[in-house]
């Protein structure tokens, strides 16, 4: 939210010299968060000139310019930069007539871009300044011609200063308003804020419009509320107001302060009533619409949208609707997104006459389904999906009301409506004490119920405690924990004393999080990148890359409202987001790439995620519904993947660059499993996403022999690669890390300093081609014994020698014992011992 310093100034008492910092702290002190500072960006001398004559002179190029005399100071007096009262100036435009005043930006002015002013040599004069346009001044995006001030409704003196004329000199400070302060999104909620955190007197603007007995009872126009579909048993439309504004003239131009402040605030000017619409809602924080009331057909219905309806809205978009969309319509059908965007077919255009005002108040959770359903943000949107007050209706059509008379010239009729069906809110009860307790702060009773008041809350004593019935515009105020909240806001964080917890004993990480957090510092230590990734994925990823032998074929979990219509489904492997990941990275450069991701997947048993219907309103429900919702909740295994992309080793002198592979990704496996305490084996086998000759199921050796399936390794398929725009060689791995732990030992203990020295061995055995390397290690490390420490294949030969149909595996192996040193006999007959079990599962044969 922007909020200009003078509009602010008008409903709360500022200090004069009050900086946009010092609005800022005081803010930030009440909680809201400092975003940034805006102003004008431009600086003087910018003053009101007068053409007193100019000529036309055609030129060359097919333009004609105009040799201007401008008056830029009284006669006979010297202008702000200390020159001449009369300039010679070179004007390009063609829209002003002698006797017009105008905006000179004169030598040594500063423009927003930044465009400094100088005198200078163009189409043959010295031209001694600048007329200047509206956008060229900033106040707008008209560059058709200059700025006639007799346009604005203004006639100031020659030599006046532009800058504070046109509200130029203003200044807005930007806060960051979080979602259960909705308030705070007007002008009306920000000055109720600094006047919280500083004391200041505050002047409400609803209570400001002359609201008159014609303003609130209004009536003749038809409105009706037909919700047959309401979200949650709430209908979409509680309050819904309309005046009537009769011989409006729309061809008025906005006047200059109100284009500045909406500048200010982020809003463009389109036309006056649109800006008057627009003001107001900036103002007392109630979205308000116009119509067109010529254009209407009979009356006015707030109705949900019909199957296959369409609507076209105010950016000319032809939008096919939802049933559970909220519309306005007439006789002739929709006619606008209610609280979102109105319809093209009567909206506010240059020759209006008469228009029918709406101020209305909509069901917070209807208007944010409908703006995400269209992708349709807007400022009234964001405004009532965080909660209006529903009081201020009436006062902000009578806002609106009060401008157009005033600035569009036109009249007040005493057609309109008034329909109200809000509910008054519920009086919380708050406990004796109970603020005191919470907090940490011995706040007195009076301290109390002065901050309550201060709010707007009405408060009264009860046996125990006090009743407090919370303001109508503040929405997010339920229960007494909120209460405590304000208290400790309006009275003042510094007062909360800094203490640090005293942790339990006994109470410290779990196996599971030291683990986990184990694994994640060993991974990084190593070189790889910890990254994190959305969890929403498309069905067509899922299908890709989730890991059904790890845990089980299931369905994914479909979001009910999703983020992102592309996107709907939570994910069941992390691989998709390592890969938008290191797409996003290649794009921006950077090549070379090892990062991994510990995150959780989404698992439901049964497809299903519980469909107890919940009680309405604010009843609590059952033990039974909450077993069922509970028994739905998918299951939610934390999942460990990595990548690795580009060059493992990058290119030195006299070196060349080493190519990241399997290997890598098998790497950083080996280093997951070290880190708690398991060892990793590997076995050929395949996956719907990998490469069918480089992919290994993953098994973790649990310490009574087992093997328990926990994930797989290997490239991308090129093709995919090719697909996603990403390297041909593309390594990857996926755990799942609650199943690789549950097999870890109770400790990870640090290995044992061998006392005897190693014997080492080679073996080279013949198998048939068909069998995987992998099976041969396991064979030999099997039949070898305890003895044998370690065993690496070193070779995979396949040439001439051989006979045909074979290959030769080469293993290095080391063999230890804990109390001797063993003789090369030894040795020898533990490796004749792997080289038999081999033999007998797979034919092997030592090759000579």
């Amino acid at each position: 939210m922007r909020v200009p310093l003078s509009w602010l100034g008008e409903f709360v008492d500022l200090e004069p010299g009050t900086t946009p910092e010092e609005v800022h702290a005081a803010l930030v002190s009440v909680g809201l968060e400092e975003e940034d500072i805006h102003t004008f960006e431009l600086s003087g001398p910018i003053v009101v000139g007068q053409v007193l004559e100019f000529v036309e002179e055609p030129q060359s190029n097919g333009k004609t310019i105009r040799w201007c005399q401008v008056r830029v100071a009284p006669e006979g007096e010297t202008a702000a930069d200390g020159g001449a009262d009369v300039r010679g100036i070179v004007c390009g435009a063609r829209n002003f007539f002698e006797g017009d005043k105008v905006v000179v930006t004169l030598p040594g002015a500063v423009l927003p871009g930044p465009f400094p002013i100088a005198a200078r040599k163009t189409y043959g004069h010295i031209s001694d300044g600048m007329i200047a346009s509206a956008r060229e001044l900033g106040l707008g995006e008209e560059h058709d011609g200059i700025l006639r001030l007799a346009t604005l409704g203004l006639d100031p003196e020659v030599g006046t200063d532009a800058v504070s004329l046109l509200g130029l000199d203003d200044a807005a400070v930007e806060v960051n308003v979080t979602p259960d302060r909705g308030y705070a999104f007007s002008i009306r909620g920000i000055a109720r804020e600094y006047s919280h955190a500083t004391g200041a007197a505050f002047r409400d603007p609803a209570e400001a419009v002359p609201v008159s007995t014609g303003d609130a009872h209004a009536s003749g126009f038809s409105v009706t509320i037909e919700d047959t579909a309401p979200i949650r048993g709430r209908v979409g439309a509680s309050v819904f107001v309309t005046r009537v504004v009769r011989d409006v003239d729309g061809s008025r131009r906005t006047p200059a302060w109100m284009i500045a402040r909406l500048k200010l605030a982020g809003i463009r000017s389109i036309s006056l009533i649109v800006d008057i619409t627009n003001y107001v809602m900036l103002e007392l924080g109630q979205p308000i619409h116009g119509y067109d009331l010529d254009r209407l057909s009979g009356g006015i219905v707030v109705r949900r949208a019909t199957p296959g309806e369409t609507l076209v809205t105010l950016d000319d978009q032809t939008r096919k609707l939802d049933p559970e969309d909220l519309v306005i319509a007439d006789d002739s059908g929709a006619i606008g997104l209610a609280g979102v965007m109105g319809g093209a077919s009567t909206e506010i255009r240059e020759g209006t006459r008469n228009v029918l005002i709406e101020a209305a108040n909509f069901d917070p959770v209807s208007i944010a389904r409908t703006a995400r359903r269209h992708k349709l943000p807007s400022e009234a949107s964001k405004r009532f999906e965080r909660g209006v007050d529903p009081q201020v209706a009436v006062a902000a059509a009578a806002r609106v009301v009060q401008l157009l008379e005033q600035l569009a010239g036109g009249h007040a009729d005493e057609l309109g409506s008034l329909l109200d069906a809000s509910e008054e809110a519920d009086a919380i009860r708050l406990p004796e004490g109970y603020i005191s307790s919470l907090i940490g702060v011995d706040f007195s009773d009076d301290e109390v119920r002065g901050a309550l008041a201060e709010i707007g809350g009405t408060v009264t004593e009860t046996e125990g405690g006090l009743l407090v019935v919370p303001p109508t515009w503040r929405p997010d105020l339920r229960d007494k924990s909120d209460l405590a909240e304000e208290v400790a806001r309006i009275l003042g964080y510094d007062r909360i004393p800094s203490v640090l917890p005293v942790a339990p004993p006994g109470r410290g990480l779990t196996r599971e999080q030291r683990l986990r957090r184990a694994v994640a510092q060993t991974l990084a230590d190593n070189g790889a990148t910890e990254v994190l990734s959305f969890p929403f994925v498309s069905e067509a990823q899922n299908d890709r890359f989730g890991l059904p032998e790890v845990s089980g074929h299931v369905p994914a979990v479909r979001l009910a409202n999703a983020l992102d219509a592309t996107a709907p489904y939570l994910r069941t492997s992390l691989l998709p987001g390592l890969l938008d990941i290191a797409k996003r990275n290649l794009a921006r450069g950077l090549v070379d790439l090892r990062v991994y991701e510990l995150g959780t997947v989404f698992r439901p048993s049964d497809g299903s995620i519980g469909s107890e219907t919940l009680p309405p309103g604010a009843a609590l429900p059952g033990p039974d519904i909450l077993a069922g919702l509970n028994a739905g909740i998918p299951a939610q295994p934390r999942h460990l993947a990595g990548l690795v992309v580009g060059d493992a080793v990058e290119k030195q002198p006299e070196t060349p660059p080493v190519p990241a592979g399997l290997v890598d990704a098998l790497d950083m496996v080996r280093q997951t499993a070290a880190a708690v305490g398991v060892t990793v084996d590997l076995e050929q086998s395949s996956h719907q996403a990998l490469h069918p000759g480089r992919t290994a199921r993953l098994l973790a050796l649990g310490a009574d022999g087992s093997s328990t399936p926990v994930g797989y390794a290997g490239e991308l398929l090129p093709a995919l690669a090719h697909e996603l725009d990403l390297p041909r060689v593309v390594a990857v791995f996926e755990l799942d890390l609650d199943a690789l732990i549950s097999v870890a030992p109770p400790e990870v203990v640090a290995g044992v300093i061998a006392g005897f020295p190693a014997a080492t061995q080679d073996l080279s055995l013949v198998v048939p081609l068909d069998v995987p390397a992998g099976d041969v290690l396991r064979a030999v490390r099997e039949g070898a014994g305890p003895l044998l420490e370690d065993i690496r294949l070193v070779d995979d030969y396949r040439g001439p020698g051989l006979p045909e149909g074979r290959k030769s595996l080469t293993f290095a192996l080391r063999f230890r014992a804990d109390d001797r040193t063993l003789t090369a006999a030894q040795a020898s007959e533990a490796k004749l011992a792997g080289s038999a079990r081999a033999g007998d599962l797979f034919g092997a044969t030592i090759r000579e």
